[in-house]
């Protein structure tokens, strides 16, 4: 099932080794993600989700040093592949795992930033499971704040200051910074749910065995969170294709049904997919088939039927 071509090591070793997923990607922004991460970080671990016959021709010829490449040979999900990601970067040896998308972008200093947050938090005597950095989104322009569930809403947190380390309950996964002995007790990424809410159960398993999540102010990042966005009564909707909407609804209620989730991530994140489905239902242009996908999601999240949506 994988094939792994190993592009030499030669870097100063600081303990981090990024594992990106990529999926039928871009080129010429994959390779400048890539030289990014390999200027801040000792190895890059690649896994490839089916689109091995875009990239293996380029992973093969190409002169990127310190980058292993894994063609998985068919989408097997994203869990999976950060899962098969992070069992290679274990055997290489790393402290720290960095995971991104192929849609993310850091600044030059993110890792150092998050690597010295992770320490700073430890040596305070927290159990961190992850930190993250701010993002910005590359349709919507900004950076966007951290979140927190509390009570019965989500709240949105800013940074009073660019040293801030701000406790969360959520981070999302590109970008997360993670040490290893913290996946020795939390375990890795869901796999039937293959996509979407796979960084939410994982940051909430994390809280409900004793670890925390920290977003670094000083830390930044480029990430697309979906399609070109609408622009409605003032807000920006995050706008996905109906498949990745299946997913959304689908595995939000499969983690409703969760006896150790929180009543009040299931109440608020109910609150929001609840406008998400009238938005895109009666309003979205392409409302028939958003509204069939996500009705499907439902009801297999109802049924429990996960892993890789089949028609």
């Amino acid at each position: 099932m994988e094939s792994i071509c190993n592009m030499n090591l030669a870097r100063p070793p600081n303990g981090v080794v990024a594992v990106v997923v990529t999926y039928f990607p871009e080129l010429v922004k994959l390779n400048a993600l890539l030289e990014s991460l390999l200027q801040q970080v000792d190895k890059v671990v690649m896994v490839d989700n089916g689109s091995e016959r875009n990239l293996n021709a380029w992973v093969k010829n190409g002169e990127i040093k310190n980058l292993f490449a894994i063609m998985l040979g068919n989408n097997y999900g994203l869990a999976k592949a950060q899962n098969v990601g992070i069992t290679q970067a274990r055997e290489l040896g790393a402290k720290f795992i960095l995971l991104s998308d192929q849609d993310s972008f850091p600044s030059k200093d993110m890792v150092l930033k998050l690597l010295m947050a992770v320490k700073q938090k430890q040596l305070e005597g927290n159990l961190v499971a992850a930190v993250g950095p701010k993002y910005s989104d590359a349709m919507q322009g900004g950076l966007k704040p951290f979140v927190r569930v509390s009570w019965l809403r989500v709240h949105r947190l800013d940074c009073n200051h660019s040293g801030q380390i701000i406790q969360v309950n959520h981070l999302i996964a590109s970008g997360s910074l993670v040490p290893v002995s913290s996946l020795d007790v939390i375990g890795g990424m869901l796999e039937p749910l293959f996509i979407d809410y796979v960084d939410t159960e994982w940051c909430l398993r994390a809280w409900r065995k004793g670890y925390r999540l920290y977003g670094v102010c000083n830390a930044t990042m480029r990430h697309a969170l979906g399609d070109e966005p609408n622009y409605f009564f003032g807000r920006y909707v995050p706008v996905h294709k109906p498949i990745r909407h299946y997913y959304m609804f689908r595995n939000a209620v499969w983690l409703y049904q969760q006896g150790w989730i929180p009543f009040n991530w299931k109440f608020a994140t109910g609150l929001r997919l609840f406008m998400k489905f009238l938005y895109f239902s009666i309003i979205h242009p392409g409302r028939l088939t958003q509204t069939i996908m996500i009705l499907r999601g439902v009801w297999d999240g109802m049924v429990k039927r996960m892993g890789k949506y089949e028609l």
